[in-house]
């Protein structure tokens, strides 16, 4: 009985441990992440008042209240503050995404969803998302720093939406869908609206000539292969 008792209290010891560490990582878990939306609303507010190109990193550790120390720990570089609000951004949008692409929808159609879904995530950032898509006009090379990582989000969205990307085809399509992103996006910034007509209607337009091209090109092919 007594050797009974003993395995008992043994493992409710062990439970307690592995609850109080579950505890700790979730915490630490959730600090980790109020660092990074602290970080980044600071730093978007900043690009309001004195615009992205004269904010620095000590600004945005001034602003959200944490040192540089922590403010290392979570990001790279200033721009690395921008691709962690992208990377916020796919997750809210993928968070109501289906792993089973619904069939009864184009691929088109489910890019066309998706892609709505993040402007209307980016609404609640407008001001400042202008603010840094204005200073990037005066520093191209802002652009090409970030040009990776929308690549990156583009390529969640088409696998989101069911596409392939795998592949010479499939990095065409990522390109593509980043070339149709970023023209929009400036139609976004435009889009005073809560609905974002002008927005749906660019994207709209957009996608379907991606898709007239593409279906073109694919005809091209058909009747150069009946020809051989």
């Amino acid at each position: 009985m007594l050797f009974y008792l003993s395995i008992l209290l043994l493992y409710r010891k062990s439970k307690g441990k592995g609850n109080s560490v579950a505890a700790k990582t979730r915490k630490k878990k959730d600090e980790a992440r109020d660092i990074r939306v602290q970080a980044i609303e600071a730093a978007l507010s900043l690009a309001v008042e004195q615009g992205w190109e004269d904010v620095t990193l000590r600004d945005v550790a001034a602003r959200s209240g944490v040192s540089l120390e922590e403010l290392r720990e979570h990001f790279e570089d200033r721009a690395d503050i921008l691709c962690a609000l992208g990377r916020m951004i796919d997750k809210s949008v993928l968070a109501h995404v289906s792993v089973d692409p619904d069939e009864e929808s184009s691929v088109r159609e489910r890019l066309f969803d998706l892609l709505m879904d993040r402007f209307e995530a980016l609404n609640a950032y407008r001001v400042g998302v202008k603010s840094v898509l204005r200073s990037f006009r005066f520093d191209p090379k802002q652009i090409v720093i970030s040009l990776p990582h929308v690549c990156r989000s583009m390529s969640w969205m088409l696998e989101a939406a069911g596409a392939d990307t795998a592949g010479i085809s499939g990095a065409a399509k990522v390109a593509g869908l980043t070339g149709i992103y970023i023209k929009v996006l400036r139609v976004w910034a435009e889009d005073e609206s809560p609905d974002l007509p002008k927005t749906m209607a660019a994207l709209d337009r957009a996608l379907g000539r991606a898709e007239a091209a593409v279906n073109t090109l694919k005809g091209q092919g058909r009747r150069s292969g009946a020809e051989d």
